[in-house]
């Protein structure tokens, strides 16, 4: 009788010290968010001042090149070194990682890169549950306090805690949520949205001002189009993504030559289409939110400038430009499906996200905490659809279905 009473003390102790653990991870990772978001947001606001700090993109590229070569080490791999480490492959995510990261992505928003900020966020987020693993004995809660470190990262960023923890919880394994980290996730997100909350830090939710999507015939026909449009896109952004990376690595193996020539025709293209594609882009999004008119190429300009920036080494994310990308989409195919353009825009934002990433609770509540719970079930349809349409396809290197550690 003394044995197990001993036995649940332990063990009430041992999830105590861990939600304890993510609650500081979350209140560190809403500081370093909040100050890594308003960085980014600022230094676009210097770039959309002076335009011609475009021209400066190769030898910002060259600059990053140069400091990660120097004191990078393996910092350069991202977020292949947080899936590392929740594999057991590597002890820890360096914490050197967070001002390299950090500063590479202000100087790439600055100069007009095409790339996003989340990745960043989760990278600094899992590097500061890394200093704080070595108060947990088992490599289980190691891990799920990692999985909190991403949650918190993701939460702190966007300010939609409960779709980052699911996200955590879902991203390391294709098809698997891991849910043995789900309250430390939680605690973490929950923590780090308040936090960067506090510090100005605001979610980029929307009023659509228009009705659910109605299940009818031709409303089902015309959400499972735009379900299957977006997981088509999104698969193309994964395949290209990947596809770019391995062979700008075989034809131009000097990653010098290979992010100056490419930070150069980004920089060429921006000037010619007055910067529309360039940094973050949420102009777009914005405008397809709010029903206003787009070309029907820009959710494609987005996805292929933002691929070949993240592919020759420009530092940054993936999740905002699927966004961006996705509400354009869905902004293009509203009037054919005969949808109302910021409804079709809010599913595209979501389900893009799902297709991209190869999650789906996750995109859901994206949905839900940004734009209402009345569009749950066309967000619903559209996520699912745009998960199989992708085919299990994503951009992080997610471990195959029944490989949990």
């Amino acid at each position: 009788m003394k044995d197990q009473l001993a036995q649940k003390l332990a063990a009430a102790r041992r999830v105590l010290t861990l939600l304890a653990l993510a609650a500081a991870v979350g209140v560190a990772s809403g500081v370093l968010t909040a100050v890594f978001g308003h960085g980014v947001l600022a230094v676009t606001t210097l770039r959309e001042r002076w335009p011609l700090l475009l021209l400066l993109l190769p030898a910002g590229g060259a600059l990053i090149c140069a400091v990660y070569a120097r004191w990078g080490g393996e910092c350069g791999r991202g977020m292949a070194l947080v899936f590392d480490t929740a594999a057991g492959r590597r002890p820890d995510v360096p914490a050197r990682l967070i001002p390299l990261a950090v500063g590479a992505t202000w100087l790439g928003h600055l100069l007009g890169a095409s790339v996003g900020r989340e990745g960043v966020a989760v990278q600094i987020a899992a590097a500061g549950a890394s200093c704080l693993t070595p108060a947990l004995r088992t490599p289980a809660d190691k891990r799920r306090l990692l999985t909190a470190g991403v949650a918190a990262g993701f939460a702190g960023l966007f300010r939609t805690p409960l779709a980052a923890a699911f996200f955590a919880l879902e991203l390391f394994h294709c098809g698997v949520a891991q849910y043995d980290a789900l309250l430390p996730a939680l605690a973490a997100a929950l923590t780090a949205s308040g936090v960067s909350g506090a510090l100005g830090v605001s979610p980029a939710t929307a009023v659509l001002g228009a009705a659910a999507p109605a299940f009818t015939v031709e409303g089902l026909i015309a959400l499972t189009l735009l379900g299957a449009a977006c997981g088509l896109a999104g698969r193309l952004f994964v395949g290209l993504l990947h596809g770019l990376k391995d062979r700008f690595g075989r034809w131009m193996p000097n990653a010098y030559q290979r992010i100056v020539l490419v930070g150069a025709l980004v920089a060429l293209f921006g000037l010619a289409t007055g910067s529309r594609y360039n940094g973050l882009s949420e102009g777009l999004s914005a405008a397809a939110l709010a029903g206003g008119s787009l070309y029907a190429w820009d959710w494609l300009a987005k996805l292929c400038l933002t691929a070949v920036c993240l592919a020759a080494g420009f530092q940054g994310g993936e999740v905002a430009p699927l966004f961006t990308i996705g509400a354009c989409l869905g902004a293009v195919l509203a009037a054919p499906l005969g949808l109302p353009v910021p409804l079709a825009a809010a599913l595209g934002y979501a389900a893009v996200f799902a297709a991209g990433t190869n999650t789906l609770v996750s995109p859901i509540l994206v949905g839900l905490e940004l734009f209402g719970g009345e569009y749950f079930g066309g967000l619903c349809l559209v996520c699912a659809l745009a998960y199989v349409c992708n085919g299990g396809h994503s951009i992080y290197p997610q471990r195959p279905l029944g490989q949990v550690d």
